[in-house]
């Protein structure tokens, strides 16, 4: 499925030697759809070892996914954030937050 896709080829350019000591900022967006989705889905559809369906613990276990894939986390930051385009609010949060990251 997607989410299984979108893990392989994150997984193909986090450790990539071109960005073996490059950070990265991932994006798992469109939250407001994936909290309306949880509801009608468990997320043991992907993962058939995932428990609880709630929100917060669904997203931090995608989010877990994707992070646990940095083969080299000693050199290497991953950034995650969950995004809503459309929130102005969120939006700006995360610009700033990203803002931040490349300065240091």
């Amino acid at each position: 499925n997607r989410m299984h896709e979108s893990l392989h080829l994150f997984n193909s350019i986090c450790n990539h030697r071109y960005f073996a000591t490059t950070s990265i900022v991932l994006f798992l967006n469109k939250k407001d759809v994936f909290l309306e989705k949880i509801k009608k889905a468990h997320l043991s559809i992907c993962f058939p070892d995932y428990g609880p369906n709630t929100y917060e613990d669904a997203g931090n276990y995608i989010k877990l996914q994707f992070l646990e894939l940095n083969m080299r986390r000693d050199v290497k930051e991953i950034y995650s954030h969950m995004t809503c385009a459309t929130d102005t609010e969120n939006v700006k949060f995360v610009f700033d937050a990203v803002t931040d990251i490349i300065i240091k």
